[in-house]
């Protein structure tokens, strides 16, 4: 098992080519791929219940199948467990399935009725950043979740640590915020699709600081993919109750909760100031 520690951020629409023309990586060069997903689960959602996430890849000649657990974290930075191993296909590996210890905990019962629920389909580009000690894969992922008629556009960015700590995701973020228009998501592809196929968002609770922010980007990742307004008002009483907590993230949360007033919220100072609350309040929320 390998232990995948990542920031994730969501783009604007402009945020692709922007990202591709930051000083930070326009030097660098890029590997290019593309890469089709089938996502898996039982017809009652045992896996996405448990926050749980099983796919077959195909990455050109590869077929991949993957398990992520669930994660803990918030404001857009994640750990979890990942298993990965090639596979002859075309469908699902049960035999190494029942080898790992979290799928293993369903039972063969559950396992055997595992069916495909939905699709990704994306083009991811991919720099290695590498500053001092750390070492970071920057990978841009563009394209489309599929389920059922229902589509989402993916327009996601991930900082994984590879070498370092973890602030070297939050200083990289930092940077690239000043010319991209970005903000922390703490929604997987895999919760997403799942959201998507069933037409139902649901919103963590608020409480503590951390969870109130963790609340205002699960809000922000259903508006993206659903258009709903509501869900913009969502996460701008998130932000105003982190406001009134009156610490020393309340002028960051006060100023995120009036940009969503304007249609056009997603800007770099909106991902400036919410990149600054993620770094100053770690989350330990479950994520999808």
């Amino acid at each position: 098992m390998a232990s995948e520690i990542e920031l994730k951020l969501a783009l604007g629409e402009s945020g692709p080519d922007a990202l591709r023309r930051h000083p930070r990586l326009a030097a660098l060069s890029s590997r290019v791929g593309r890469l089709g997903n089938t996502y898996f689960d039982t017809p009652e959602g045992d896996l996405e219940r448990s926050r749980s996430a099983l796919r077959l890849r195909r990455d050109g000649e590869r077929l991949l199948q993957t398990v992520k657990t669930r994660g803990q974290g918030g404001g857009g930075l994640s750990s979890r467990g990942e298993w990965e191993w090639p596979v002859d296909g075309p469908g699902l590996d049960f035999e190494g399935l029942a080898d790992i210890p979290p799928m293993a905990a369903f039972g063969r019962d559950t396992l055997s009725r595992l069916v495909p629920r939905f699709s990704t389909d994306f083009t991811r580009e991919t720099w290695w950043v590498e500053d001092g000690d750390a070492v970071i894969e920057v990978a841009l992922d563009t394209g489309e979740i599929y389920a059922g008629e229902r589509t989402a556009t993916i327009r996601e960015l991930e900082l994984e640590l590879k070498g370092g700590t973890e602030s070297a995701l939050h200083d990289l973020a930092a940077i690239l915020a000043e010319r991209v228009p970005l903000r922390p998501a703490d929604t997987s592809k895999a919760a997403r699709g799942g959201a998507l196929l069933l037409g139902h968002w649901h919103l963590p609770e608020g409480g503590t600081p951390a969870a109130w922010l963790h609340r205002a980007g699960v809000a922000l990742d259903a508006l993206c993919d659903t258009g709903d307004p509501a869900w913009r008002r969502e996460a701008q009483e998130a932000f105003q109750h982190l406001a009134e907590l009156g610490d020393d993230t309340a002028n960051d949360a006060r100023w995120l909760a009036g940009a969503l007033d304007d249609a056009a919220w997603l800007t770099e100072a909106f991902g400036v100031r919410a990149l600054s609350l993620s770094r100053h309040l770690p989350g330990d929320a479950a994520l999808g």
